[in-house]
């Protein structure tokens, strides 16, 4: 335009390079998911696909269809918690979502690997675009709860979700040591940018409760969590326990046999935002 200053920030001239890119990617047309939600962690190892799985568990219990996308490319391990050992099934039409034995719809990169333990050396744009794919090319059923397992970082695939998913809100994992409650502050801050709630803060391994005695011991340090919950104005916290039984039962894929309410005040919040309409 021949008013265009070349400075958006002077300019008053209303042209093309002021629109942002729309990076949303379009859901499976035969596919329905009403809610979305990720959940995320600065750094690896502290219990995010636990975390995600105990979540998509408990809404199912609450007689809702839940969903589990699992975006972990390179470490995926949501099949192993639900004890999925099938592949995915696909048509002309498109993939299938494997059925843990709740009927909880699953869909990961294992499920496509002809051995579970092949590793997939691919970069990050190739990762991103097949996380994009579990969007677009997955028949996802009447999903009322999908919950995303993601990466953890703030990358390519965090970005991806954020951008081309319609994401309400996340969830985000952590641990007591000091050096991750700085790593979760990251992944909060990278929320706050792309205009996405937190709904809750969930610090696994966070105390082990002796069986006998009951008296809680802080294993891995005190806890940070409040602090940090307090300094975003985060409502939600959880906090997981060190305990055998769950170890257990992830170990032999029986995660839907937990038993616990560690993350019924983030399953009600969830419940309260389920008041929009389904996305198509």
């Amino acid at each position: 335009m021949e008013e265009c200053t070349h400075n958006c920030e002077t300019c008053s001239a209303n042209c093309s390079s002021r629109e942002k890119p729309n990076f949303a990617a379009d859901l499976h047309p035969m596919a329905r998911v009403k809610k979305v939600y990720a959940v995320v962690s600065g750094k690896g190892g502290v219990g995010k696909s636990l975390v995600t799985s105990l979540l998509a568990v408990a809404m199912q219990r609450r007689g809702y269809k839940a969903a589990v996308l699992d975006a972990d490319i390179t470490g995926p391990s949501i099949p192993k918690l639900f004890g999925i050992t099938g592949k995915a099934m696909g048509s002309e039409d498109g993939l299938y979502p494997n059925l843990s034995k709740t009927g909880i719809q699953i869909m990961s990169t294992n499920l496509l690997l002809e051995n579970d333990t092949d590793p997939v050396v691919w970069r990050g744009p190739v990762i991103a675009g097949m996380v994009k794919q579990f969007w677009t090319d997955v028949i996802w059923n009447d999903v009322d709860f999908m919950f995303v397992d993601m990466p953890p970082g703030t990358g390519d695939v965090p970005l991806t979700v954020f951008q081309s998913l319609p994401v309400q809100g996340i969830i985000v994992v952590t641990s007591p040591q000091e050096l991750v409650s700085m790593i979760v502050e990251k992944a909060v801050k990278m929320a706050n940018m792309m205009n996405i709630p937190v709904l809750g803060l969930v610090e696994n391994m966070s105390y082990f409760e002796c069986p006998d005695c009951k008296k809680r011991h802080s294993i891995y340090g005190e806890s940070h969590i409040e602090e940090v919950a307090e300094r975003y104005g985060i409502e939600n916290v959880a906090k997981l326990p060190i305990m055998n039984q769950l170890a257990s039962m992830c170990d032999r894929g029986l995660i839907e046999l937990f038993s616990g309410d560690w993350l019924d005040r983030i399953c009600d919040r969830l419940e309260e935002n389920d008041t929009d309409k389904t996305q198509e």
